[in-house]
């Protein structure tokens, strides 16, 4: 049966005028449609004008413009209250007899909904999809029985990935506590006598265009961003298996720096801008224990401390020869590796599964229709 959106849901407009909620009730929301952690800066932010997103609620921003093709938007599926920005639109289910909020939720994790937000969002500086917009979208629904049916199964995979990234954030404290103790009773030395600056070239083209490299703030290797058109790949920095590349501009970069470790056995090419170095001898510094404390928060930290420059703040490969790090036996940095590996091999696996299960809801919403309509 054809519904108007607007005749199922309703907007809530309460705010956190008595201050009942605060800081740990504060939330963002990301394009991946799940709320995050605030990303603004709250210092002497007031919070009485916040939106409440009480439990089985719904916000959206309803900017769509420079948003990846995708809308911003999150089911709030806890017990817990949220607060958001008031900025953002909140609303809820208000005909519980027609519509499941949790079917609602897996009609707009589908592609068909994000594509339909962008084609009816307008603007000039800022294109949006407005709470007008929002309502006036016609959507077919099954009987509830059969919306509760399929919401369940979404659910329930959904509940089994939650409880695996659990066990994936108890393996990375194991990880993170052996490193920490090693900080703690080892003396630390500098990384610089173990490294060697690498300089080689793509200079007989050995590497083709699809072994350019980006090197992304999360410490991986990513496709490149840059428009290769007409470009000479010659002048590209050579990225052999185990060696390191990193940006040494540190402003602007989110408080990171944008570093990589080639764990693959193929080469790659990056910009002769990038830095690239080896490990000189992997019986006494595995290049793979590096990278654990290269991927850690306080590296982070320290680069940008440790960056200078007047419009371009940059750590620079002086600065990185300085760094020093426990370095224990070899038999106890492939012990900690041996987590580490484990924690990535996990960690990939989990965004595996909840991108199989996002890609589930156009699945199960069609065969809801589809079920409804027999």
């Amino acid at each position: 049966m054809r519904y108007r959106l607007g005749s199922l849901i309703a907007l809530s407009e309460a705010k956190n005028t008595e201050g009942a909620y605060g800081l740990c009730n504060l939330k963002g929301i990301s394009i991946k449609k799940t709320f995050i952690e605030t990303k603004a800066d709250m210092t002497d932010v007031s919070l009485h004008k916040y939106l409440i997103v009480p439990p089985d609620a719904f916000a959206y921003v309803t900017i769509t413009s420079r948003n990846g093709e995708k809308i911003t938007i999150a089911h709030n599926e806890t017990n817990d209250t949220y607060i958001v920005s008031s900025s953002y639109v909140v609303f809820t289910v208000t005909d519980s007899a027609a519509l499941d909020s949790d079917f609602l939720y897996m009609y707009f994790n589908r592609l068909e909904f994000d594509r339909y937000a962008r084609f009816n969002s307008w603007g000039s500086a800022r294109e949006a999809f407005s709470w007008d917009n929002m309502c006036d979208m016609e959507i077919d629904l099954p009987p509830l029985s059969i919306q509760k049916k399929q919401a369940c199964i979404y659910k329930a995979m959904l509940s089994n990935q939650r409880a695996y990234e659990h066990g994936l954030d108890d393996l990375k404290l194991t990880c993170d506590a052996y490193v920490e103790r090693l900080r703690n009773e080892l003396p630390h030395e500098a990384i610089g006598e173990f490294l060697v600056l690498s300089e080689a070239r793509n200079s007989d083209l050995e590497c083709g265009i699809n072994s350019v490299k980006g090197v992304s703030i999360e410490k991986r290797f990513i496709e490149t961003k840059a428009d290769m058109d007409g470009v000479s790949l010659k002048p590209y920095l050579l990225v052999k298996p185990d060696a390191f590349t990193y940006v040494t501009v540190t402003s602007r970069n989110g408080e990171k720096i944008s570093l990589a470790h080639n764990s693959s056995e193929v080469t790659y090419i990056c910009s002769s801008s990038y830095v690239v170095f080896e490990i000189r001898d992997a019986d006494r510094l595995m290049p793979s224990y590096l990278h654990i404390f290269f991927s850690r928060p306080e590296f982070d930290r320290y680069t940008r401390f440790n960056s200078w420059g007047s419009a371009r703040e940059t750590f620079n490969w002086d600065d990185m020869q300085e760094v020093k790090i426990p370095i224990p036996d070899i038999a106890i940095q492939r012990s900690i590796v041996s987590i580490f590996n484990a924690y990535i091999e996990r960690r990939e696996l989990n965004e595996r599964l909840k991108a199989q299960i996002k890609d589930l809801c156009p699945i199960l919403v069609k065969g809801a229709l589809e079920d409804g309509n027999e």
